[in-house]
């Protein structure tokens, strides 16, 4: 979901909250991870406790006192040190913002971390889970009383470069109009294109024509005087995907942007 937020500096930012399923992934992840050294922590207890022949009352207190870091305190020191990211949120791409577009502080890692052991180890994640799909931005109870929810930090990648047009259609792309040609029709010619060194002259002729005609409803003028079909198609999707690729490029600048403003 694309959200535009307006800071107090009157920056407008477009941040991309996430849905339930990759913040149920980070979560897991988290989970396993902190569970792993909790566990490591209480054969260490049990060790030191042999060790140093202590009473029941001082492991039981030790015991209880590694369940609050395991609840409370890791989450906490990890959200407030990395402004939001653990290490699930990184895997995945995520990370925690306040609902100005800000870097969280410890007073809203502090409010999830408490809210979550609630939320997330006492009920198992049910009702976080219950909560964020019920949110338009997938917000558990910690993120409503922290006023933070979760956006993808993780810039879009470029596509592969592609072919450029031909060299006899280059002046026909600086005047041409390239609708917006269906996504089956394209994967077709992609196809074809991909494939038509390899197929018969007369079998090339006779598939391309139909995808051809096809091709034309989307694009003008028609093709310049001397270019074959699979040429004039050639051109036509070098074309569409230089301009997909310039919009794409200014939506990852402006992305950019915008995480280099919520890491200051």
């Amino acid at each position: 979901m694309q959200e535009h937020t307006i800071t107090g500096e009157a920056v407008v930012l477009n941040l991309r909250a996430v849905n339930f399923m990759p913040r149920l992934g980070a979560a897991l992840l988290d989970v396993v991870v902190y569970v792993a050294g909790w566990i490591g922590l209480l054969f260490g207890i049990a060790r030191f406790s042999t060790d140093f022949a202590l009473d029941a009352a001082a492991t039981e207190a030790m015991s209880l006192l590694s369940i609050v870091l395991l609840m409370f305190i890791a989450p906490l020191l990890v959200e407030g040190i990395s402004r939001g990211r653990s290490l699930g949120k990184v895997i995945f791409g995520l990370r925690v913002v306040r609902d100005d577009g800000g870097t969280i502080r410890w007073r809203q890692a502090f409010t999830r971390a408490l809210t979550g052991v609630f939320e997330l180890w006492m009920t198992f994640g049910s009702v976080a889970i219950i909560a964020s799909l019920f949110n338009t931005h997938s917000k558990r109870l910690g993120d409503m009383l922290a006023g933070t929810y979760v956006i993808m930090a993780r810039a879009p990648k470029m596509p592969a470069p592609m072919p450029d047009v031909p060299p006899s259609m280059r002046q026909w792309a600086q005047i041409a109009d390239v609708g917006r040609i269906p996504s089956g029709l394209a994967a077709q010619i992609n196809t074809l294109i991909r494939n038509s060194a390899a197929m018969h002259p007369q079998a090339l002729a006779n598939v391309s024509q139909g995808m051809y005609q096809q091709l034309l409803h989307y694009v003008t003028p028609g093709p310049p005087a001397g270019v074959d079909h699979i040429t004039f198609m050639v051109g036509v999707m070098a074309e569409r995907r230089n301009r997909d690729a310039a919009v794409l490029q200014r939506q990852r600048q402006r992305r950019e942007r915008d995480l280099q403003y919520l890491s200051r």
